[in-house]
């Protein structure tokens, strides 16, 4: 399953998701808060793609315009509003074996700059952790987790076959104009792809 795949299965599986939107180039974007551009591709290569995050309404539609002509018919440029990322993570979905990954902020910091405050691994029953078990709270763990007898159910085929699932998520909050969290906080994912 690649990233296209994995957003449109988001959708589907009843999970706390981003509310993006494909964008077709007659879109106007709410110029009262911050848009995350993103791009998806078809087939090949759906790694580092282009985007843009956390930016103003005027540059996400030009950015969006841009780049929906560069893709042509390769793919398809998604937006939605930009949130603050408190605490996030990886979450992977094996057959009985579950495991979070969880890094403080943004993910870039778990992905590219390989920081990590726990890993969290749930296997029948047992739980281990490796690195600060404070680092998320019971509640949080909670919350992750329940998703998983859903991403289970809905891919169990997969799961046999001997893949994981590997979901992006965050603990995040509405950001204003000058990227100051708003409102409370909640839970959200992503992306999803098969490993």
């Amino acid at each position: 399953m690649n990233k296209l795949m994995g957003f449109f299965e988001l959708n589907d599986l009843d999970l706390p998701t981003i509310p993006w939107k494909e964008y077709t180039g007659s879109e106007f974007l709410d110029k009262s808060i911050l848009w995350t551009v993103r791009s998806a591709v078809y087939k090949g290569n759906d790694l580092n793609l282009p985007r843009k995050i956390g930016v103003s309404a005027d540059e996400a539609m030009t950015f969006a315009t841009k780049l929906l002509h560069t893709l042509a018919q390769n793919g398809i440029v998604i937006y939605y509003p930009y949130f603050l990322a408190n605490k996030s993570g990886t979450l992977e979905v094996r057959n009985k074996k579950t495991i979070i990954e969880a890094v403080n902020a943004d993910l870039w910091n778990l992905v590219s700059l390989s920081d990590r405050d726990v890993t969290i691994e749930i296997d029948d029953g047992v739980t281990s952790f490796h690195g600060d078990e404070t680092f998320l709270s019971e509640s949080e763990i909670t919350k992750i987790v329940e998703n998983v007898p859903k991403i289970r159910q809905s891919f169990r085929n997969q799961l046999i076959e001997g893949h994981s699932l590997l979901l992006e998520w965050s603990y995040a909050q509405r950001s204003n104009l000058q990227k100051m969290p708003i409102g409370n906080e909640y839970l959200v994912f992503y992306e999803l792809r098969t490993i």
